[in-house]
């Protein structure tokens, strides 16, 4: 049986990681694919995993009143996705919707936060790891805000 250790090795969300953390994390990821236009997961529901994007692309998107679904960002091969189940109370903060057809890494988000609880040291690299792309799409809707509403 093959494994994705020698995939998720080589991504550099996990670069540096320690060797026995990635194999920790590694028993708790699998292979997922979605349609065009497949809804990964919806803003407010529960969030259970995160994706690593192997191939296609995926948009993020914000609920505004008066104005429907915004699209935030569109993230593709390489792009990592969702950090919800890590912090409390563990709801989904955008929509994802596969904009083309999409193979991802799913990483199971109670398995990888029950790990990170008994070794704090694997939840501390998750939180750097995270805090970047947090920041990033911060970062992105901040900028789609910003062109929305024409400010300078």
């Amino acid at each position: 049986m093959k494994t994705l250790e020698p995939i998720l090795a080589k991504h550099p969300f996990f670069a540096g990681l320690q060797p026995h953390y990635l194999e920790l994390v590694t028993g708790c990821a699998s292979n997922m694919h979605f349609k065009a236009g497949e809804t990964i997961f919806q803003e407010g529901d529960e969030a259970k995993q995160f994706f690593i994007i192997r191939e296609g692309t995926l948009r993020l998107q914000v609920f505004a009143p008066g104005q429907g679904e915004i699209s935030i960002q569109t993230l593709e091969s390489g792009d990592v996705v969702g950090w919800s189940w890590l912090f409390p109370p563990h709801r989904w903060h955008f929509t994802g919707r596969a904009t083309s057809a999409l193979r991802v890494i799913a990483l199971d988000g109670q398995c990888l936060y029950t790990k990170c609880e008994q070794d704090h040291g694997l939840g501390y690299e998750f939180l750097k790891r995270f805090s970047h792309i947090m920041m990033d799409r911060l970062q992105a809707t901040r900028l789609q805000l910003l062109d929305l509403y024409k400010v300078n």
